[in-house]
């Protein structure tokens, strides 16, 4: 099944998203007026981890939510991953994960046993992962989806392979063995990208969509900062990451029709405006997937909306109350506005973080 992650991402309106005062959040008295006044009146430790390419966002939204709340309340997250965030907020040990590929149906049932009641879903940014490379002297590259697939699969090995040769006309590619980086551990950001090749060019990319990388080609790294590192430190590498983490590596530009595009936030909002909801799930699971067919250029095809996952109700008040205003934070302006100016994510639409918040603001305690 479809499991990548997108909807939309468009400019964010601050006024169209009334900001949810982390008090409102935790307490049932506030009023309305008064989302973004005062956010004092939560304490304790929230305990979070998951997809690794949320790290500096997370970075950020703990720190300005933890200012808003003052010395009586830690965020903690751990980048453990988009399989190990699942797995523990499966597991009860994460109050809450971030996750770069949603739930499978077997873990939305799990999530039911887990919360009593079921988790949400719903979407923290959308970010395009770039294809990075370390070539000495190319400021520019050109892929195909057939090339990258052929690439990674082990089919394309050499810099100057009449492959990629044929689309970077000028450029002076080496004779030298592509290094090939991929995630070695379980990752939303593995499936998102394979769920790429594996709708656009299957013939060349026969894996299918998955989190754990298929085959033996190729370097292996442990998380996005391991691939990240791997790809700065020997030459003639290439990668795949979240863009907001590859640093000043080069990013390749994909073909897409009969143009090329590289990834950025706007090019990332384009492919998401045709994406569609994944049928069958309850009302506050967001979770959607991506049509990758399209023919324009303007649109950077290979992106992924990073999830939150929480619980719609939680044994005690005081962790409903952090949970549900950790991600009201998260979701809303001042939060979104922090992700794109630290991580480089496309910010969600006006209507997309309206129906997130509606969703964060049903979390109660049982």
């Amino acid at each position: 099944m479809n499991r990548t992650s997108l909807r939309r991402a468009l400019v964010p309106t601050v006024a169209a998203i009334a900001m949810l005062s982390v008090t409102a959040c935790g307490a049932a008295n506030e009023d309305d007026d008064d989302k973004g006044g005062d956010s004092s009146g939560l304490s304790g430790t929230l305990n979070g981890g998951g997809a690794s390419s949320q790290e500096a966002a997370q970075t950020a939204w703990r720190a300005g939510f933890q200012s808003l709340q003052g010395s009586g309340v830690t965020v903690n997250y751990d980048p453990t991953g988009s399989s190990g965030g699942r797995e523990g907020f499966l597991d009860g040990g994460f109050a809450f994960a971030g996750t770069d590929s949603y739930l499978s149906d077997e873990e939305v049932a799990a999530a039911q046993e887990t919360c009593g009641t079921g988790a949400i879903e719903v979407p923290a940014y959308v970010s395009p992962i770039a294809i990075m490379y370390n070539l000495e002297g190319v400021d520019s590259l050109k892929l195909s989806p057939q090339v990258i697939a052929d690439i990674f699969n082990g089919k394309v090995t050499k810099w100057n392979d009449s492959a990629i040769t044929e689309l970077n006309d000028g450029v002076d590619l080496p004779d030298a063995n592509i290094n090939a980086v991929h995630r070695s551990d379980g990752s939303g950001t593995t499936g998102n990208f394979t769920n790429y090749l594996t709708n656009v060019v299957p013939e060349n990319w026969p894996h299918g969509e998955v989190e754990d990388w298929p085959i033996k080609h190729g370097e292996g790294a442990n998380g996005t900062s391991g691939v990240v590192a791997a790809v700065t430190d020997n030459p003639n590498s290439i990668g795949y990451a979240d863009a907001s983490q590859a640093g000043d590596l080069g990013h390749v530009e994909v073909q897409v029709g009969e143009g090329f595009v590289g990834p950025s936030a706007e090019a990332a909002s384009k492919i998401v405006e045709v994406s569609t909801r994944v049928a069958g799930r309850a009302e506050a699971d967001m979770a959607v997937d991506l049509d990758y067919q399209t023919t324009d250029d303007t649109a950077y095809p290979i992106v992924l909306v990073s999830y939150l996952v929480a619980c719609q109700q939680y044994a005690d008040q005081q962790t409903a109350d952090l949970v549900k205003g950790y991600l009201s934070y998260v979701v809303g302006p001042e939060g979104q506005a922090a992700a794109a100016d630290n991580a480089g994510s496309a910010p969600l639409s006006t209507t997309l973080a309206d129906e997130a918040l509606q969703h964060i603001e049903a979390i109660s305690a049982k």
